[in-house]
């Protein structure tokens, strides 16, 4: 699978661009500020009905403008190609299509055209609180196995009416057992079988991480991820029952598979406070790629891969490591960004593969093929 053909109208920074790709690595040179991540976005956008950077759809409008509109343009070698459109307007509800069918639900949508995404900010999973890490590994997980996003769907709801619930009684000072006894089956029969499914990933995922990054980094360090759930001590009923008056008093659920986390190591210490800078960002690009991995051995084919400026800080060698990896037959269409348009056209001197140079600048849709 490879996205032959994309269309963004008043897209962030762009008013209208209709950029035609390589099926193999497409490159984005310019300044910073002129919108190269911001194509970037817009594939990521057609793959996960929403920004990697930016979860307000009206703050992804031109300035100016009411609406946005994506298109992207999908080739399979063996089926017909898919048309994958987006559109949103000021205060209406979001549309996608595929083949100018509508789906019922976005859900319905994700994992149908994976991708990984690598970006600077991808350190924040290190850096920032659970949450980002629970919904990093939701997302790994949701792009091949829907069963898996509708549980965590009906589990969240569930979970919003047991916190309501529980303020509820709080405010006017009563106690419905019945309702809150209903509501915590609910999040049990939604939340075990999702604790089931991140183990068991988490599991599969960790050789695959850990065989990365020891090619990224030369076998320098020892590194692991490791699932933390309380789960794994105790059934969520008996935790929500012995958690019940804890609950009432802070007037929301405590315990359950929204309070799990992923701890990070090397060499066996907390990676946030013991891994220098470097050896951070090597973590997560071996994150990324092991979930592009994975990704592409359950779904049968490669995912698209996007490398958002993340040659800076980089030294040479490990630049030209990640180049000769994903110009591998294991690797399919990749697009990369980067401020230095040298080491770009350095790379391809010595990595014979099908490309294309795209140059980005003044701040609009401005590209022209190098």
């Amino acid at each position: 699978m490879f996205l032959q053909k994309l269309t963004l109208s008043n897209f962030k920074n762009y008013d209208e661009a209709d950029l035609a790709f390589s099926e193999k690595i497409n490159c984005f040179t310019g300044n910073n500020g002129v919108g190269k991540t911001n194509i970037l976005d817009a594939i990521y956008y057609l793959s996960f009905c929403k920004s990697y950077f930016n979860l307000i759809d009206s703050q992804n409008i031109r300035h100016g403008e009411a609406f946005f509109a994506l298109h992207g343009y999908y080739h399979y070698p063996e089926n017909t190609p898919d048309h994958v459109s987006c559109s949103y307007k000021s205060d209406h509800r979001k549309v996608f299509k595929i083949n100018g069918k509508e789906y019922e639900r976005l859900a319905d949508h994700i994992g149908n055209f994976p991708l990984v995404m690598i970006s600077p900010y991808d350190r924040d999973l290190i850096n920032d609180g659970s949450e980002l890490r629970r919904r990093y590994i939701d997302s790994v997980i949701s792009q091949f196995d829907h069963a898996y996003l509708d549980m965590l769907i009906s589990y969240n709801k569930a979970l919003q009416q047991r916190n309501a619930l529980l303020k509820q009684m709080a405010e006017k000072r009563y106690f419905d057992e019945i309702t809150l006894s209903v509501l915590s089956e609910r999040l049990e029969s939604f939340g075990t079988p999702v604790y089931q499914k991140r183990t068991a990933f988490i599991n599969e995922f960790n050789p695959l991480f850990e065989d990365f990054y020891q090619f990224l980094s030369g076998n320098a360090e020892r590194v692991g991820i490791q699932y933390n759930s309380r789960l794994a001590e105790k059934s969520l009923m008996e935790l929500l029952r012995e958690g019940l008056e804890k609950d009432k008093l802070y007037r929301y659920t405590t315990a359950g598979i929204h309070k799990d986390d992923l701890d990070f190591t090397i060499n066996g210490y907390p990676l946030k406070k013991f891994g220098s800078q470097g050896q951070q960002k090597t973590f997560v690009i071996a994150l990324k790629l092991a979930q592009f991995e994975f990704t592409r051995k359950v779904k049968g084919f490669k995912p698209i891969l996007l490398f958002d400026d993340i040659f800076d800080k980089l030294d040479d060698t490990r630049v030209q490591q990640i180049i000769k990896l994903v110009s591998s037959d294991n690797f399919g269409q990749v697009f990369i960004t980067d401020t230095q348009r040298y080491r770009v056209e350095k790379i391809f001197e010595t990595v014979d593969i099908d490309h294309r140079i795209f140059n980005v600048r003044d701040g609009k849709a401005n590209l022209e093929l190098l």
